[in-house]
């Protein structure tokens, strides 16, 4: 392969930002939806598809911008539900970057467990309530990465699908 090849690098280039994209998702050391749609916007606007390509690029964005706002809304709503804050989800996404500091590999987990149940535990005194809202905001982390893990999968079938037809 030429190096001054646009469209051959950004043929090798693409399936790479994909698969490291999905696995930023399951990873949270990796921006993974925005990886995932970058390779696919070079490729839509880089890898000479035409059509093809700007409808990749256009249908890869939208779904992005979907995803986006429904991995956010969807879970929120469901914590404003249970009684969970704003400020206690916070608090857990900075004890999540102790933790990671702290303890390599799981410690964002218990980081972000252990801070949530804390606030929890402060605000309502009581441990079985504390616990209550540690595993609301738990399901409510798990369905955002559901949530980006398929709005991720979405933009690599289209990108495929834009492959196949170009």
């Amino acid at each position: 392969m030429d190096a001054t090849d646009t469209g051959g690098l950004i043929s090798v280039i693409t399936p790479i930002c994909v698969v490291l994209g999905l696995l930023g998702v399951l990873v949270p050391m990796l921006p993974g939806l925005l990886l995932c749609w970058a390779g696919v916007a070079a490729w839509a606007v880089f890898g000479g598809h035409g059509a093809t390509g700007w409808a990749v690029g256009i249908a890869a964005t939208a779904v992005l911008a979907l995803g986006l706002v429904a991995k956010y809304l969807v879970p929120g709503r469901n914590l404003k539900r249970a009684g969970v804050s704003n400020l206690t989800l916070f608090l857990g996404g900075v004890g999540g970057i102790i933790g990671f500091f702290v303890i390599p590999v799981v410690g964002l987990v218990i980081g972000f467990v252990l801070a949530i149940f804390l606030v929890e535990l402060a605000r309502h005194s009581d441990s079985r309530q504390a616990w209550q809202s540690t595993k609301h905001a738990l399901k409510a982390a798990g369905l955002a990465m559901l949530i980006e893990l398929a709005t991720g999968l979405i933009i690599a079938a289209i990108w495929l699908a834009g492959v196949f037809i170009a």
